[in-house]
């Protein structure tokens, strides 16, 4: 049973902040355009599962590379908070 559960896909990716932009804007954008967040140097950033919140970590660069560090569990109520 342990192998077919190490075996499933699971897409982790991390939620930087977020942005409202016009379809308009967003359709004439094209390679290298900037999209500002509402995030800031120093906040927590979103580490989702699935789509699924599960953790909260902060951004490392150490020699051009970037990593995220967790930092503490996600409480989903919060995030289901911020898309309001």
């Amino acid at each position: 049973m342990s192998n077919q559960v190490g075996a499933v896909p699971v897409e982790i990716s991390v939620l930087l902040g977020r942005s409202v932009l016009p379809m308009a804007q967003l359709l004439r954008m094209g390679r290298g355009a900037v999209i500002p967040l509402d995030a800031h140097e120093h906040d927590e950033v979103w580490i989702l599962a699935n789509n699924h919140p599960v953790a909260r970590g902060e951004i490392q660069i150490f020699e051009e590379k970037i990593s995220i560090v967790v930092t503490r569990q996600a409480n989903v109520y919060d995030f289901m908070a911020i898309g309001s």
